[in-house]
């Protein structure tokens, strides 16, 4: 497996109400963040599994009491300059949805390539977890997985514009 860290370079958050009035002589100076990947996502004709490093395998204790995980990973396939500099898109590579801010889409061209999935866990055992499916390609560095908790990861009174709705 090929080992790489990710490094985050953000801007201090200021109040959104001194937002607009804020200008780049006003934020902080950036702080870095190293990620490293927990294991990587391995596909195979019938199953789809996330195999972490076996150092993290104590950090899945108690992660068969859930039904589903969010699963963080890295867009590694589409880690480009050009891609990241993308800030707008047509959703879903269609030409007939509106140009749409990439933060507005769940576009893989991103300033961060990071991506989230809510799988469904089917069997945890050692340091594997198998799940249902994901959208991530065989191989992807997987970053983080928490559990889903109904509750706290829903929302209420939720809309989307037209091009995002279920066909």
């Amino acid at each position: 497996m090929i080992r790489f860290a990710i490094t985050f370079v953000l801007a201090a958050a200021i109040p959104l109400g001194n937002a607009v009035a804020a200008d780049a002589t006003q934020l902080a100076a950036p702080t870095e963040f190293k990620v490293r990947p927990i294991g990587h996502v391995k596909k195979s004709e019938d199953r789809t599994l996330i195999v972490l490093d076996k150092k993290y395998q104590p950090g899945l204790l108690g992660l068969d009491g859930f039904s589903h995980v969010l699963v963080f990973w890295w867009f590694d396939k589409n880690d480009t300059p050009e891609g990241r500099s993308v800030l707008q898109v047509h959703p879903k590579g269609n030409p007939q949805n509106p140009l749409t801010g990439v933060f507005a889409t769940r576009s893989p061209r991103r300033p961060n390539l990071i991506a989230l999935t809510l799988c469904k866990v089917l069997d945890v055992k050692d340091n594997v977890v198998e799940i249902d499916k994901t959208d991530a390609f065989d191989g992807t560095p997987v970053l983080d997985i928490k559990p889903f908790l109904p509750g706290y990861d829903t929302a209420e009174d939720a809309k989307v514009p037209g091009w995002a709705k279920s066909n």
